[in-house]
């Protein structure tokens, strides 16, 4: 298990270090974009150490729990999602409305995971029903005003977002069987799909958002007039 936690430590620096790399003489929105994915990866890694480190676990009914991952996840997640809405240039108020669905999923998440009996599963389905809120914003409101964008940024975020809501799709399922669920699966077994999922679902975003920079550039905001900022 602990293997698998510095796998995740070392992907995400590395990741990190790499995003910088990258972005070293980029100016305007484009290192922006660059610095949002560099941190997404560098707190990341920071909450991988910490789990390696034997930290940020608490014992629950018997099971581990995790809890630095929930620390990463209400910070990294928004984060993501930023770098998306400011892709699709959505409005202020569009843009707190995905934010704060995912910060409720994580949050609420984090509550089911602490919650001993099957009063964990309410929790659990309160955070999936943010979550699905989440996603249909996501592939309804900001996939419309990204396709106002051109076909290259709407092409990009298409793909970006696509991957995000396969992969964090993934999420609830592997919570499900895992030890803050029903234990289907070890906790190796669950350490280890995180950890993949996580590196996909942040450094895979991060290289294939960063590889498109000249795109992402290109991309403008929502007017504010726009009913996009409702």
């Amino acid at each position: 298990m602990t293997t698998w936690l510095w796998i995740g430590t070392a992907g995400m620096s590395l990741g990190a270090l790499a995003f910088l790399v990258l972005g070293r003489r980029s100016e305007g929105k484009e290192a922006d974009f660059v610095l949002i994915t560099f941190f997404i990866a560098f707190i990341a890694a920071t909450a991988y150490l910490a789990m390696a480190l034997g930290q940020g676990v608490v014992t629950i009914d018997g099971d581990e729990v995790f809890f630095a991952r929930y620390i990463d996840w209400v910070i990294t997640t928004p984060l993501l999602l930023l770098d998306l809405a400011i892709l699709a240039g959505a409005g202020r108020r569009l843009t707190m409305w995905l934010l704060g669905l995912n910060v409720h999923m994580i949050a609420t998440g984090l509550v089911a995971g602490l919650t001993v009996g099957n009063d964990r599963y309410i929790w659990f389905a309160v955070s999936t029903a943010s979550f699905i809120a989440l996603l249909a914003l996501l592939v309804g409101r900001f996939l419309a005003l990204a396709t106002t964008q051109g076909p290259e940024v709407a092409a990009l975020f298409t793909r970006l977002a696509g991957l995000t809501a396969v992969l964090w799709s993934a999420y609830p399922v592997v919570w499900l069987l895992g030890t803050e669920g029903t234990g289907a699966i070890s906790l190796t077994t669950e350490v280890a799909v995180f950890a993949v999922l996580d590196l996909s679902a942040k450094i895979g975003f991060g290289f294939l958002l960063l590889s498109k920079r000249a795109v992402v550039t290109t991309a403008k905001p929502a007017p504010v007039s726009s009913t996009a900022t409702a």
